[in-house]
């Protein structure tokens, strides 16, 4: 019972015996190699060598401080909330006294871990966050051999005080904008004048 009117016609030519030696296929494929001898490697010898990179590239993550040195983030989870692969995880701390130059607000990220095999560097974390604390640089996440050397702390997140990483490409006009309005809490740096009594 025929179930289609297609026809398959199948060639069974006869090789001739220069053919069957395949020595124009050896000697063709020989002309492909040797004529990529004479063309330019398009092998980049990094970290010697390196590609130009967009602005705005998306790579490892960085916790930034603020003008004083202290932290930014206020482990108010925002990060984690927004993140699709959810690769952010964080605890909370209480600032102690005589901590204010290291953690900005009273409320601060005891820890802080992202797990970059997790990660989409999607950037959704750094739109998310409130205090402009976590950005997406455009340094590349490191080699690694294990699976939990991927998971980078706040050793490998925060930004040392003597190497800051610009992130001004990352930030949009407008806010930009906002960050110069006078007045607003989000912007100001600590002052201890201007604490609260009931707080010591």
């Amino acid at each position: 019972m025929q179930l289609t009117n297609r026809k398959v016609v199948v060639s069974n030519k006869v090789q001739s015996f220069a053919e069957r030696l395949y020595l124009p296929a050896i000697a063709k494929g020989m002309i492909i190699t040797a004529s990529h001898l004479f063309k330019k490697s398009p092998t980049i010898n990094y970290p010697e060598e390196k590609r130009p990179i967009a602005p705005v590239y998306r790579g490892l993550h960085v916790l930034k401080l603020d003008e004083n040195g202290a932290e930014r983030c206020t482990s108010c989870g925002m990060c984690a909330v927004a993140c699709p692969a959810e690769a952010i995880t964080m605890t909370s701390g209480e600032r102690k006294k005589g901590e204010e130059n290291l953690y900005r607000e009273e409320k601060y990220a005891a820890t802080y871990e992202i797990n970059m095999l997790r990660c989409i560097f999607c950037g959704l974390c750094e739109e998310a966050c409130p205090k402009e604390a976590i950005f997406l640089t455009d340094r590349l996440v490191d080699v690694e051999f294990e699976r939990n050397d991927f998971i980078y702390g706040k050793d490998k997140l925060v930004e040392k005080v003597n190497e800051r990483i610009d992130v001004t490409p990352r930030q949009t006009p407008e806010v930009l904008e906002f960050k110069k309005i006078p007045g607003l809490k989000h912007n100001e740096l600590f002052d201890p004048k201007k604490l609260n009594k009931g707080h010591h």
